[in-house]
């Protein structure tokens, strides 16, 4: 019987815990203090205020649509919304900093206790607890290879609202912490609160991993700072839980201790010891008044919240009749999401009928055709060139046996390289499936007498070549004679 611990040695087995810390930039065109832009890429040190370079006299105000954006996401979470909230300043020393310490919220944060399903192997749903959200300021960013002897500072970061959305230590593998943040970036998506871009950095996460004895006390442990892919999460936790178990059958300690992941070299390095709260000496900052939020005001947000991916999955499942499987990859990604609504309801087969075939063939369609050719060249739903009004008119297509559904496939290759609607394709090409019984009847014929052995071979008892039959009338139709009606006639003419 396999171990239930996702990591065994030689010695034995060893439970990894796992808590995160996820910073998620605040969706918002102006920063957390000031009025200052947040688009990304833009020239350095273009999108700074005074006070996001710490001019003295420049004092913060609270931008409101952050905090908005803060309870909408402690909503998602099913959090305690707190009514009173304040931020505090965390003291330390970067050179991208310019304040000298970072506004942040420490004692009252706007976000309390939470959680966030996440769904692992086989269907198991996982509740990951989390301990709060709170709002904080950004730093800029240190650039050191653009000059030979100089670091360059570049402001344009600092200040930027953030959401720092802190977790229980619940999750016990790589595939858990991984599923938690893919789940957690959908949310953000869907809400509208952040856009979760990694690349840009607009969502990171800091890693806490310990490791321990099945049923002994958690282990010390080390965090793994500012990790920006889902994938390198899962590859920092399974480096670092093994360093730390070689360090404990060593003989060793394990340090407390901030570390970094290195990809390349598979392997995670000491940056610098671990700091405690007392080491920050956080204290309430001055310059700004507590925040205090009428139950009204949190309500009006709760009542506008948009359906959420968990409820998104079961209505598909429910209204359109689709697998679980379906219904998740429909749900994994927004534009998706929009794109395969849209294309269901322009289809007749659900404006008349409320038909479930129509909407799991559309389902095909995108999990099939449509993303293999997005895949292949590198592009997003939005960027597809085949419209969902157009593929709708295909399915259309299909299921009026104006054609069949080798030559839709034919079809959706033309549609992809010329941006046509499928019917002026068909009508300029002559695709129309042929549906007449004479002629059908007449091919049939046909190919019965130019197979005589064939023939013969069947009717002495090899059935199989039933098959053979039907490819030699689709080949002579060129693919346009209804499949269902060939499959009839041809039965009908060797009954006799």
């Amino acid at each position: 019987m396999s171990s239930p611990y996702w990591l065994s040695t030689n010695t034995g087995d060893w439970e990894v815990v796992i808590g995160l810390e996820v910073h998620a930039q605040v969706a918002s065109h102006s920063k957390l203090f000031s009025g200052a832009a947040t688009n990304f890429n833009a020239e350095p040190n273009s999108n700074v205020a005074l006070v996001d370079a710490a001019f003295p006299g420049m004092l913060p105000v609270l931008n409101k649509h952050c905090v908005e954006q803060a309870v909408k996401t402690g909503l998602g979470i099913h959090a305690q919304i707190n009514k009173f909230s304040m931020f505090d300043r965390k003291n330390y020393f970067y050179p991208d900093l310019p304040q000298g310490y970072q506004i942040s919220q420490f004692y009252y944060p706007i976000v309390g206790e939470g959680h966030l399903d996440i769904t692992l192997d086989k269907g198991i749903i996982k509740k990951v607890r989390i301990e709060r959200i709170h709002l904080e300021q950004d730093a800029g960013k240190s650039i050191h290879d653009l000059h030979v002897k100089n670091t360059c500072i570049d402001l344009n970061r600092s200040g930027i609202a953030l959401m720092e959305i802190v977790t229980k230590p619940d999750m016990r593998s790589p595939e858990e912490a991984m599923a938690f943040v893919k789940a957690l970036r959908l949310l953000l998506r869907y809400l509208g609160t952040s856009d979760g871009n990694m690349e840009e950095g607009s969502l990171r996460a800091d890693v806490n991993v310990s490791v321990n004895r099945p049923g002994k006390p958690l282990g010390t442990r080390a965090e793994i700072k500012n990790v920006n892919s889902i994938r390198f999460i899962g590859q920092a936790i399974e480096v670092e839980a093994l360093r730390q178990t070689k360090l404990i059958e060593s003989g060793e300690g394990v340090l407390q201790e901030t570390r970094l992941y290195d990809h390349n070299k598979q392997e995670t390095r000491s940056l610098r010891s671990k700091e405690d709260a007392p080491d920050y000496r956080y204290f309430p900052d001055p310059d700004l008044l507590p925040i205090h939020l009428a139950p009204e005001y949190i309500e009006s947000l709760r009542l506008g919240m948009p359906e959420l991916p968990d409820a998104k999955r079961q209505r598909f499942m429910e209204e359109y009749g689709l697998p679980l499987y379906d219904a998740t990859l429909m749900v994994d990604d927004l534009e998706t999401t929009h794109y395969y609504e849209n294309t269901v309801k322009e289809t007749a087969g659900w404006k008349k009928y409320k038909d479930k075939n129509t909407a799991k063939l559309v389902s095909n369609w995108l999990t099939g055709d449509l993303f293999g050719l997005l895949n292949k060249e590198n592009k997003t739903v939005l960027e597809s060139p085949i419209s969902s009004t157009h593929l709708a008119e295909l399915v259309d297509l299909m299921q009026d046996n104006v054609i069949s559904g080798r030559i839709a496939k034919e079809v959706f290759l033309d549609m992809w390289n010329t941006h046509k609607a499928p019917k002026s394709i068909v009508d300029e090409k002559g695709l129309v499936q042929i549906t007449d019984t004479s002629a059908l009847e007449s091919m049939i014929a046909d190919t019965l007498k130019e197979n005589p052995k064939m023939l013969a071979d069947y009717k002495a008892g090899k059935e199989q070549l039933f098959g053979f039959f039907v490819g030699q009338i689709m080949k002579k139709s060129a693919g346009k004679a209804n499949p269902q009606m060939v499959n009839d006639l041809l039965k009908a003419a060797l009954s006799q």
